[in-house]
């Protein structure tokens, strides 16, 4: 199937399987040599490389940002991956002259240089030793695949070399192509690592999956026995996934999802709520990019339910003042209901700066 794949990609893409396959490895390797990843080759990035090609440590392009090239689009912040620790990058940069910045991820191997205007993020490869489902104690590690293992769903789990290869343990790329979210290894193993993988579960369902209801059973049951870990997650990390789910496709279907495997009640969402008005307004603002909080206060009944999110997951001024003003005003915005339903409150209801002449919903 992953050569069917790479043939089909063939003005692109060109593929081989690596000889680790016969070590019972299931790596994956093709070449990319697309524009999106032509265009991250800034003087910046092209002295980066040179510095740790000079030193012998391997350094390559980790996670989300591979998955949004072999998606064809150019992503917003790029993360690195390399065989060198802390210590070693320290001594490298400061030979060298670079400026770092920002040690506070130092203790789980992330240095901060700053080349040509740019900053750079790099963590050194690791293993999760020791996980409570909210932070891990990390060991560092030279093996690759060792740290594709301790990632959460098998398309942020590549690597992506700078003369363009790709190298993918775990079926990521053709997770990616056939538009499936899967965690690797086993969900329930994945999930006690880190409880806010639950919701980052739905957040890439929303962004990859073409339609709703396509779920692995053992991911489902993973999610529901294990839903209540979510309690013990900051509030604001909730929110960022919350805000990225409400933005994404299959709103409606992952919010009755949401509710379904009982995951609301963990995350600040009211055990009583309007599901049938969630998908009234969702429907409504079908095309724009509603604000998430114009979603998401449709779930309320009343405006102790807006004070009881902001509780849980300590959301902005703004918001909070959003949500309590469309659950006081919602028999108002009802009877605007027509043509254009939401003209006299667009500014207020809809993100302006994602909409569009032709507006389409907006992905996180």
């Amino acid at each position: 199937m992953l050569r069917h794949l790479c043939l089909r990609h063939r003005p692109v893409l060109s593929c081989s399987w690596s000889r680790l396959c016969l070590l019972k490895r299931r790596l994956f390797t093709m070449k990319v040599q697309s524009p999106e990843f032509q265009s991250l080759f800034t003087e910046g990035l092209k002295s980066l490389t040179e510095l740790f090609v000079r030193e012998n440590h391997e350094l390559r392009i980790a996670g989300g940002a591979v998955r949004d090239l072999l998606n064809g689009v150019k992503p917003q912040d790029v993360d690195f991956a390399t065989t060198a620790t802390p210590s070693q990058m320290k001594e490298m940069f400061q030979a060298a002259g670079i400026r770092m910045i920002n040690n506070k991820g130092e203790k789980h191997g992330t240095i901060t240089a700053r080349l040509h205007e740019e900053n750079f993020e790099i963590t050194t490869l690791r293993i999760d030793v020791v996980t409570d489902g909210r932070h891990a104690e990390v060991e560092f590690t030279t093996d690759w695949q060792k740290d594709a293992e301790r990632r959460d769903l098998t398309i942020n789990s590549m690597f992506l070399g700078f003369d363009g290869t790709l190298f993918d343990y775990f079926n990521g790329y053709a997770d990616l192509k056939n538009k499936k979210v899967r965690f690797v290894g086993q969900a329930k193993q994945r999930i006690q690592e880190d409880y806010l993988r639950i919701l980052r579960y739905f957040r890439f369902y929303g962004r990859i999956v073409d339609k709703p209801g396509d779920h692995d059973p053992e991911t489902l049951e993973a999610i529901t026995e294990n839903a209540k870990g979510l309690g013990g997650i900051s509030g604001e990390r909730i929110w960022v996934e919350l805000k990225k789910i409400l933005t994404g496709d299959h709103v409606n279907h992952l919010m009755h999802l949401i509710y379904d495997l009982d995951v609301a009640p963990y995350i600040g969402l009211p055990g009583s709520a309007g599901l049938e008005e969630f998908d009234r307004v969702s429907g409504n603002v079908e095309g724009f990019a509603p604000k998430p909080m114009t979603l998401l206060a449709s779930l309320f009944k009343a405006q102790d339910d807006v004070t009881k999110l902001d509780l849980r997951l300590k959301i902005s001024r703004e918001e909070k003042n959003l949500g309590l003003f469309l659950v006081k005003h919602r028999k108002d915005l009802r009877r605007a209901d027509g043509p254009e339903p939401l003209k006299p409150y667009q500014d207020f209801v809809i993100d302006v700066s994602m909409a569009s002449p032709a507006p389409t919903r907006r992905k996180s």
